[in-house]
């Protein structure tokens, strides 16, 4: 029996791989660009919330980038893990996105055990903005700085309770890191939201809350509250006369409130890269910067690799501050 010579055979294996090669061509050529159709952004919380807003305004300027109608999905409930699952679990192909911010991808993966891993099986595309946390009070405690309250609240341990939006939330776990740092005691209660808390805050239920800024404003502005310190390296414009908890003494208060946007793990680089590379290119718009600061927002542009990093970064933290404290949600 006669073989063929081992040339013969490297050059049949050879142009069956082109001719396969060849018949696949057209069937990529034939894949659809990104996207056609419909892209849904899923905002883990309910219409009227920071988390709708930012997830709103991205869409209505995505959609005008790619000519195509990019949608908001609610799924409030269980302090985002609802809306995080479903992401998670969701094609990687470019059509499910979800606003991930503080919550989902900080504070979550802190003190709850979650069936998902909030890095591993998401993709981090692009970082929007943040806004900071501050302490207020209520007028009637007889304080007007961060470290008057500070001595207040270490002589009358029984006088200051503080509102929270819910246990192992942002401003819950801030407070606590506080508390640590500045060596007084104070009863926290819980909330189903910040805006109950501050009801509750100005009907003198409670005598402290540590909310965003953006939720907070309003009741500054009323004069119902009383800010004392706000977190961050700097002050914020809108409040030009609060100190950052740093300049009172307090260095390492950085809780943010921050939003941006991932997917379902493994999306398609070249997705991720033109996503990120638009999101940046809004973030760098006047029109777009003003729209955020006037809800107390400064934008924070990021590469999907930073912007992994730095959700890495917050789980970390807030997992220390939760640990420290016996803070975990069933």
């Amino acid at each position: 029996m006669k073989y063929p010579r081992k040339a013969d055979r490297g050059v049949r294996f050879v142009l069956s791989w082109l001719l396969l090669a060849i018949a696949a061509a057209p069937v990529f050529a034939q894949q659809p660009a990104w996207p056609n159709r419909a892209v849904k952004i899923i905002a883990p919380q309910a219409p009227g919330g920071g988390v709708d807003l930012v997830a709103r305004l991205i869409a209505e300027r995505l959609g005008r980038v790619f000519g195509q109608s990019f949608y908001i999905d609610n799924q409030a409930g269980a302090g985002g893990a609802i809306a995080t699952q479903i992401t998670a679990r969701a094609p990687p192909d470019g059509y499910t996105l979800m606003i991930g911010y503080v919550a989902t991808h900080a504070t979550n993966p802190a003190v709850k055990r979650l069936p998902f891993d909030a890095v591993r099986d998401f993709t981090p595309i692009a970082m929007i903005g943040g806004t900071p946390n501050l302490l207020v009070i209520r007028p009637s405690v007889p304080a007007k700085t961060l470290a008057e309250f500070v001595a207040y609240a270490q002589s009358n341990p029984q006088k200051i309770n503080y509102g929270t939006s819910g246990k192992g939330t942002l401003n819950h776990l801030a407070m606590e890191q506080f508390k640590n740092v500045a060596k007084f005691e104070s009863l926290s209660v819980p909330y189903r939201s910040i805006g109950q808390a501050f009801i509750d805050l100005i009907g003198g239920e409670v005598q402290a809350i540590f909310p965003g800024l953006a939720a907070a404003m309003p009741h500054v502005k009323s004069g119902a509250v009383r800010p004392l310190a706000v977190t961050g390296a700097k002050r914020h414009p809108l409040l030009p006369d609060v100190p950052t908890f740093a300049e009172a003494g307090y260095p390492g208060m950085d809780a943010l409130t921050w939003y941006g946007i991932v997917a379902p793990a493994k999306l398609p680089a070249p997705i991720v890269q033109r996503l990120n590379a638009e999101i940046n290119k809004l973030l760098a718009t006047p029109e777009f910067r003003d729209k955020l600061s006037s809800e107390a927002l400064e934008t924070m542009p990021m590469t999907p690799d930073e912007f992994g990093r730095y959700i890495e970064s917050e789980i970390a933290h807030w997992t220390r501050v939760a640990r420290a404290n016996n803070i975990e949600v069933e």
